[in-house]
């Protein structure tokens, strides 16, 4: 008998392809159901201005887009780069086609510890102009000093941290330099060996270059709602992947033959983040794909993976549908010790929540959940993590279009949008908040990429967000009601040094959470390495934590509102009260 899965897959596989660009299910919203009541204690205020973020980032033309690069845009990455415990923040930049306009650069802000930022791009070396897509934050050489790699239309580029402020661009030396013009998207940094290296999974979402795409409105993949917009992904050469295993020399191989991601094909692959979705140990890769099916690398312990999300229920919606895949959060959201995937999609669909059975099977619980009353905006960066420390992971989405040509025919359809906070109710199912999550949230901007992090280290998570021919917001979230919280910074000793892969479990008040540590989810970007915990009412923690290398520690009854640095091997190193 066939499987329902199955079925989907036959049906997926068989189906053709449609046209007018990103895919768009033309869904309605599920009816919102009568509001929970309960007040919800997290606000969130956009204090970028006032913390020194003024410059904006460039990605375009402001209200006209001819081609499909000055629309998608770029990922942001909260990071510690001087190791002096306060966050630093990273925001990617484009350019626009006719020459790049003054401060069209990546910019570095180094957090003065008072809630303002200084601008280090130049001392940092970091200063660059070009089409950057994706960001992934790592270690790779386990010098103690966060590394950078950056996916560009063009060329890619790694960064090496020199532990002095500064940065040197190591591309060549390391064995990335490629001759051909790729479009370069989402990319992680991962140790998929586990052999205490981190290795690089990187993505190219359009097999093209920019010459060779068409022009507005030139054929059925150029309009949409029937105005004429730029074109694709449809009818455009679609993407490939490839994993690069790190030498232990500050060089990498291209292994993505012989480990069997290179035979992925016929998507067009976003945001990649890797975690252990089948809790087995060795980390998979999940990629979010526009308008195709999304793509699960499933690790086979032998250094090979193997492509399932079709039969392991993440490729597709709950229909069989494909959908426009841009942004991936992973988190526990029903508290049952399992990473869930939630996926942003495109206007007039629904994201989409995939619940894991805790074999790496997933379920779509989007209707079930309440996720399915949201479908007017396009949906980018998102987060599962618990915004307002009561103990239960919210979500978060950032909107914005890709057409700013529609909204003068269509005002149904606006260029910029607001964010979206799904908040929690405890029972696996999710309630839409706006305007009661703070002007911060309610703000309409065309968003992109953002990233978790708690700047101000005051206990919550706030949130920094890329704007497109805007400055970046910064979210500064405060939260009120007394809600318990607990960040846990992981230390690698055999496993990487920056734990990339560790999964630390809080068993708290009764309730169990899973996290892990990442290098890249929400939308191209790269959130705060340090774990947030929200605790509740539960004034303590108890945490199991699984390095990368195989290795667990238990950790009993840890003292909630303090951040804990924990070595592998060696238990808690130091603890930090917040003030």
């Amino acid at each position: 008998m066939m499987t329902r899965r199955a079925l989907l897959a036959m049906l997926a596989l068989s189906a053709p392809a449609f046209g007018q660009g990103i895919s768009s299910r033309g869904v309605r919203p599920q009816p919102r159901g009568k509001p929970s009541g309960r007040p919800f204690q997290a606000r969130f205020t956009d204090v970028a201005k006032q913390a020194g973020l003024t410059e904006p980032t460039i990605y375009g033309p402001a209200d006209s887009k001819s081609y499909i690069i000055e629309v998608v845009g770029s990922g942001v990455a909260c990071l510690d780069f001087d190791n002096d415990g306060w966050l630093d923040l990273f925001v990617l930049s484009g350019t626009r086609l006719e020459a790049a306009p003054p401060g069209a650069t990546n910019r570095l802000y180094k957090n003065n510890r008072d809630g303002t930022f200084t601008d280090v791009t130049a001392k940092a070396g970091l200063t660059r102009s070009g089409w950057a897509s994706a960001v992934t934050v790592g270690d790779y050489d386990n010098d103690g000093f966060d590394d950078l790699f950056i996916t560009y239309y063009g060329h890619n580029v790694l960064y090496h941290n020199n532990g002095d402020g500064t940065f040197t661009d190591v591309t060549e030396k390391a064995g990335f330099e490629q001759e051909t013009v790729r479009y370069g998207s989402g990319c992680t940094w991962v140790d998929y060996d586990r052999d205490g290296r981190l290795d690089l999974f990187v993505a190219t979402y359009l097999n093209t270059t920019l010459d060779k795409l068409p022009k507005p409105g030139e054929n059925t993949d150029c309009r949409w709602k029937g105005v004429p917009v730029n074109c694709g992904p449809r009818g455009l050469p679609t993407g490939l992947v490839q994993l690069f295993h790190n030498n232990g020399d500050g060089t990498f191989t291209d292994v993505s033959r012989q480990s069997g991601v290179a035979a992925a094909a016929r998507s067009y692959p976003m945001t990649a983040v890797a975690a252990d979705y089948d809790n087995d140990g060795w980390p998979d890769i999940y990629v979010a794909c526009d308008s195709t099916p999304s793509w699960l690398f499933r690790n086979q312990h032998d250094g090979t993976f193997r492509e399932e999300a079709l039969e392991r229920g993440v490729a597709l919606s709950e229909d069989g549908v494909e959908q426009a895949g841009m942004g991936v959060a992973v988190g526990d959201y029903d508290l049952d010790g399992n990473l869930d995937i939630f996926k942003t999609h495109f206007a007039d669909d629904t994201n989409v929540l995939y619940r894991n059975d805790g074999k790496g099977y997933f379920d779509d619980f989007t209707i079930r959940a309440g996720i399915g009353v949201e479908t007017r905006f396009v949906g980018w960066g998102a987060g599962i993590v618990d915004l307002d420390n009561d103990g239960l992971p919210d979500v978060f989405v950032v909107t914005g279009s890709v057409y700013p040509e529609v909204e003068r025919t269509l005002p149904a359809y606006p260029f910029r949008t607001p964010r979206l906070v799904f908040r929690n109710l405890g029972d696996g199912r999710f309630e839409e908040l706006i305007d009661e999550a703070g002007s911060g949230v309610s703000a309409a901007h065309t968003s992109r990429g953002c990233a978790f992090g708690d700047f101000d280290n005051d206990g919550d998570q706030d949130i920094l967000v890329m704007n497109m021919n805007e400055p970046p917001s910064l979210l500064r979230n405060d939260v009120s009601g007394g809600g318990h919280w607990l960040k846990v910074l992981l230390v690698g000793v055999t496993s990487n040094r920056s734990a990339i892969g560790a999964r630390v479990i809080a068993r708290y008040g009764g309730r169990t959470q899973a996290q892990e540590v990442t290098a890249q989810s929400s939308f191209y970007s790269a959130n705060d390495r340090r774990l947030h915990f929200g605790l509740g009412a539960a004034a303590s923690a108890d945490l199991t934590i699984r390095w990368p290398s195989g290795a667990t520690e238990k950790i009993s009854s840890v003292e909630a509102n303090q951040l804990i640095v924990v070595r592998e091997g060696s238990g808690i190193l130091r603890r930090q009260r917040f003030g």
